[in-house]
């Protein structure tokens, strides 16, 4: 039952992980460009774009593009595939201005945009680009924060200016014109693997929760916790969506065959809604997106018509 269910997106050649490590920059953006286009050409649900400054795990002067700007972009150069961020960093924007440049998504992508947001971690990052970084209780606490601010002015369905006075982050009437085209709103996407707080933050403000890295048999263990989160809060666990970030590091992610196909025909049986997933090779071209694609089918992935 869950291969009916599951879609597949794919996490597009951005620089973070050093595949574009001596490019030209106008080469390494028209090859994004043309992984995301052969992405939708193949029918993936979704294309996303990681939220960091420098390169992993070391800083190189390598190219790593802004996710805002380039899926600003995107959205004028694909026509149906689904955009969106995995996952933002909360304490790297203030919460009204992410809220604003998402609606903005929103409408220039035709009401194709996702919000991933999470409470972030590579302290370098932080640090270089000026930012103090808090112990991880404290941005858990922003990130609270700042879903109470997106929600509230994401809300396509309301006139209504946003309110909202935390000890982290505020608005006080503020105007978010244009609204999403989405009602009613754009889907908010919380990342990550805690089980005590942001698991908590996704099953109260969330429409999904993306778990990074997480093989099968881990998320079937998640999966009765996550559907407590929602029960202790009134909700039903069934509305929350549960999606799953593989990394390519993962042989299971980038060896083409039957280990690829097996782990992917495990994630659809668990019922996960849908996987994004980073594939090696794509710095270079689009054959090694051809090969997953047809992997997919095999284990039963579902691909827009």
């Amino acid at each position: 039952k869950g291969a009916a269910r599951v879609k597949a997106g794919v996490v597009l050649p951005q620089g973070w992980v050093l595949e574009y490590r001596g490019h030209d920059p106008r080469e390494a953006w028209s090859n994004t460009v043309a992984v995301a286009e052969a992405a939708e050409g193949l029918g993936f649900e979704s294309v996303w774009l990681y939220d960091h400054f420098h390169t992993w795990p070391q800083p190189e002067d390598a190219i790593v593009f802004e996710p805002f700007v380039a899926l600003s972009a995107l959205a004028s150069l694909t026509d149906h595939v689904r955009l969106g961020h995995i996952v933002l960093c909360a304490g790297f924007r203030n919460p009204a201005l992410t809220a604003k440049m998402m609606a903005t998504l929103d409408v220039v992508s035709d009401g194709r945009a996702e919000l991933g947001i999470g409470a972030g971690w590579k302290r370098e990052e932080w640090e270089a680009f000026g930012y103090d970084f808090p112990p991880t209780r404290e941005r858990l606490a922003v990130l609270g924060e700042h879903l109470e601010i997106i929600t509230r002015m994401l809300d396509s369905t309301t006139d209504e200016r946003a309110t909202y006075a935390g000890s982290r982050a505020r608005v006080d009437g503020a105007v978010n014109q244009p609204k999403p085209l989405q009602a009613p709103r754009v889907p908010i996407m919380v990342g990550g693997n805690g089980p005590k707080v942001t698991w908590r933050l996704a099953a109260e403000y969330a429409d999904e929760l993306n778990l990074d890295g997480m093989d099968p048999p881990a998320v079937a263990e998640a999966l009765p916790v996550i559907r407590s989160r929602c029960e202790e809060i009134g909700r039903d666990p069934a509305t929350l969506k549960i999606s799953v970030h593989t990394w390519y590091e993962d042989p299971g992610v980038s060896e083409r065959g039957r280990k690829r196909q097996d782990l992917f025909a495990a994630y659809a049986e668990l019922g996960v809604s849908r996987v994004q997933s980073f594939v090696d090779g794509l710095a270079d071209g689009t054959d090694a997106l051809d090969a997953f694609a047809e992997d997919l089918r095999i284990a039963g992935v579902r691909f827009q018509p």
